[in-house]
């Protein structure tokens, strides 16, 4: 049928041109003969549409054959491949093989794709890619490669004749930056990566023998000895190009694990898409369980140079002197969403730019240790310490200059904001704090200088240098990191060695409802004999102690023993130097929703971590050795003593860092700092009694003050924007002092509230 039509068709298209070539050229005959061929022609397409089609293995062969014979055939290979038919065949062939796995049963290889692994396609394919003949070819083999295994729902990479060219052709990308071909590479290696998160194992087939002698079998069933045997016949699959075999140039010696090594060739291109492509599959592949390539990882490849070499170079782009309000308030980053705009960012201030490239490639390792292998991360984050926070951060933390000191200090308190991982968290931590454990001595606070530094910078000549290394401890306390909290404040509290090693009848007798030891305000050299009865602070029962303990009240129902506590501190203040039941919002009750807020987000924070609900029992306490409070409480508590006399600003941070610290639900920390009823043995402070010798220095100035309540009045309401700033207003450091006083005693208060009544909550 398909024959005859065609025969009758090109016999009346002869016939056709023979009338016109001997005149005949009558307008009936012509009519007649265009009818004649319209009919043939609707004839022999029906005869297509009835004729069986080509099998898809035969188009898939002929496609195939077509692209060999063009090498056979031509003569010109300076022509670009977009002159030639070559992508037209390979997108066909790339479409029957999408075809025939849509019409088989899930899993099952079909002829075609038989034939391409059984034929080495993709090594041929390969080798002419490498040549880039014709050119061009290198791009449209690596977009071949790359449709393949996105379209294809069969495992391929098992396959060794699909693992192994796979694994050359990865080679292949990176080698050359800015190259025309980056765009076809990165979306290659990014389907492998991704190929890779789906089915781990397959990670061990892109580990050179170089790295690692694996012994894979493969879905093919082939070992490693017939994989040996394959490579023999590999000059086979470049014989239609004529080019040699690239096997003999592996340098397997060097590049153990080449997708990573391409991958960060490609993370220097000048092009930022291409470095956010490639970033990605970096995460993909740290993401990875398999051990083995965690440690290649590491161990063979750059990965690490790379991310601290750029961090390094980023932090030194960074201007010399910068306003820390700057630093703190630039917008968050993230890696993959850093927006350029030179202009924009140079008018808001000198160095934006450069601080968010900074901040930007910080998010990125620190989200790259937080996704990667364990092993891998622990080993990425120390290496971030080393070549970057020893080598780099600490000289500026430790140099002199006021400036200096202020700006990397206000970097660092923003990069440990940012950081989130784990492990960097970790390596940070021990960088800043050291990693000694054991109670602190006033001899051995300075075997850790940096972190010895960093504390003494709280109580700086230069205020702002104090604000912001408070801030900075303010920040750390509130990471999800035990360590902080042990190495600031809980080793030097662990042995309870603060309070009286006496035994409960062995002390001596209550004397007016004070302990012997309890601060007695008229002995105090603070308070003078001129002060009359009623100047003294009211209600001194509140100083009394806690009952003793025995069977009969030894768990008391808590009501309590919170209403003296909270009673304790919200009276401190005397009545003639408190402002706040003069103004609205002020009160106590707000401070208890942020209390309870607060701390149940300490509690989160901390519940993984081993702290029993009760102090540590006395038996089982060092008293004998001599309380030291450590360092970092030392200079807390210091400040506070000096907070009438001391900038508001100062006062606000020093108190804010107390808050956070009385917040933590550690036993030790809650006695210590929020019981004002602990009998403390003899040279030792408390955070309460503290404040009490404040509260003693302030009854001394009080009369000193002409007018001093109203006063102290309208500094409050000028803190607050309530009245406009006029006249000089002497005395008004220690008004200021007075009003934050006042404030952090009714926080106080409403954290010991909060705590006591989560304690009797969760008891049985």
């Amino acid at each position: 049928m398909l024959a005859f039509c065609v025969s009758v068709v090109s016999l009346f298209i002869l016939s056709n041109k023979l009338l016109y070539i001997h005149g005949c050229v009558h307008l009936s005959v012509h009519l007649w003969y265009q009818r004649f061929l319209i009919l043939a022609l609707s004839l022999f397409q029906q005869a297509i549409c009835l004729a069986p089609s080509l099998p898809l293995q035969e188009d898939f062969v002929y496609h195939w054959k077509a692209i060999t014979h063009y090498y056979i055939e031509t003569s010109d290979d300076k022509a670009p491949v977009t002159d030639t038919n070559i992508p037209s065949h390979l997108e066909q062939m790339l479409d029957i093989l999408t075809q025939e796995e849509g019409e088989r049963e899930s899993g099952e290889t079909g002829p075609c794709m038989e034939y391409l692994l059984h034929h080495k396609i993709l090594e041929t394919l390969y080798t002419l890619g490498k040549a880039d003949c014709p050119p061009g070819m290198k791009q449209q083999v690596l977009s071949f490669y790359t449709k393949l295994l996105a379209h294809i729902r069969q495992p391929l990479l098992p396959h060794i004749n699909v693992h192994r060219p796979v694994q050359k052709l990865v080679r292949l990308c990176g080698e050359v930056l800015a190259a025309p071909t980056e765009n076809e590479e990165i979306q290659f290696l990014c389907i492998v990566c991704a190929k890779l998160k789906q089915d781990p194992y397959l990670v061990n087939f892109f580990l050179e023998v170089g790295c690692y002698d694996i012994s894979i079998k493969n879905n093919t069933g082939q070992s490693p000895v017939e994989e040996q045997s394959e490579r023999q016949e590999e000059p086979q699959a470049a014989a239609a190009a004529s080019i040699p075999s690239p096997t003999n140039n592996n340098n397997n010696s060097n590049n153990n694990y080449n997708l990573v090594t391409s991958l960060l060739n490609l993370t220097k291109s000048p092009d930022g898409r291409i470095v956010v492509k490639a970033c990605e599959g970096l995460m993909l592949l740290v993401s990875l369980p398999e051990p083995a390539a965690a440690k290649c990882l590491t161990e063979n490849t750059e990965l690490c140079e790379l991310l601290t070499d750029r961090l390094v170079s980023f932090y030194k782009a960074l201007p010399q002197s910068m306003d820390p309000l700057d630093i703190e308030t630039v917008e968050s980053v993230n890696w993959g969403l850093d927006v350029y705009n030179l202009k924009e960012d140079a008018a808001v201030f000198t160095g934006k730019r450069a601080l968010i490239s900074f901040l930007s490639w910080l998010d990125y390792c620190d989200q790259l240790i937080k996704e990667a292998h364990k092993s891998a991360a622990a080993v990425m984050a120390k290496a971030v310490r080393e070549r970057f926070f020893v080598s780099v951060m600490e000289p500026q933390l430790m140099q002199t200059s006021e400036v200096g000191i202020l700006t990397s200090t206000a970097l660092l308190n923003r990069i440990i904001k940012q950081v989130t991982s784990e492990a960097l968290l970790q390596e940070m931590v021990y960088f800043l704090l050291g990693e000694e454990r054991e109670p602190e001595t006033p001899a051995s606070i300075t075997q850790n200088p940096l972190r010895h530094r960093l504390i003494e910078h709280c109580d700086h000549l230069s205020d702002e240098i104090s604000i912001m290394t408070l801030r900075l401890f303010e920040q750390l306390i509130q990471k999800p990191n035990q360590h902080i909290l042990h190495s600031l404040a809980l080793r030097s509290l662990e042995e309870r060695n603060y309070l009286e090693n006496k035994p409960q009848e062995e002390r001596e007798p209550l004397e007016n409802g004070q302990p012997h030891d309890a601060v007695d305000l008229e002995e105090d050299p603070l308070f003078g004999d001129d002060l009359s009865p009623d100047s003294r602070l009211s209600g001194s029962d509140w100083l009394s102690s806690s009952p003793p303990q025995s069977p009969d009240n030894s768990k008391s129902d808590g009501k309590t023993e919170v209403h003296k506590i909270v009673n304790s501190f919200l009276c401190l203040v005397p009545d003639e130097a408190k402002s706040s039941y003069h103004v609205e919002g002020t009160g106590y009750d707000t401070y208890l929703r942020d209390a309870h807020r607060q701390f149940r987000d300490y509690c989160g924070v901390c519940q993984r971590w081993d702290w029993r609900g009760n102090p540590k029992p006395f038996e089982k306490c060092n008293l004998d050795f001599p309380f030291f409070e450590g360092h970092f409480l030392k200079v807390l508590f210091d400040r506070m003593g000096r907070i009438l006399d001391q900038p508001y600003d100062v006062n606000l941070q020093v108190t804010a860092v107390l808050s956070k610290l009385s917040l933590l639900p550690h036993p030790h920390l809650h006695e210590y700092l929020l019981d004002p009823y602990i009998s403390l043995a003899p040279g030792c402070r408390s955070l309460f009694s503290v404040i009490v010798r404040v509260v003693g220095d302030l009854m001394l100035r009080i009369h000193r003050i002409p007018d001093f309540t109203p006063k102290l009045l309208l500094v409050r309401k000028r803190l607050l924007g309530l009245e406009p700033e006029g006249i000089n207003i002497d005395h008004v450091t220690l008004l200021e002092g007075v009003i934050v006083l006042e404030e952090f005693c009714k926080e106080l208060a409403a954290i010991a509230f909060v705590k006591y009544h989560a304690a009797a909550s969760s008891s049985p």
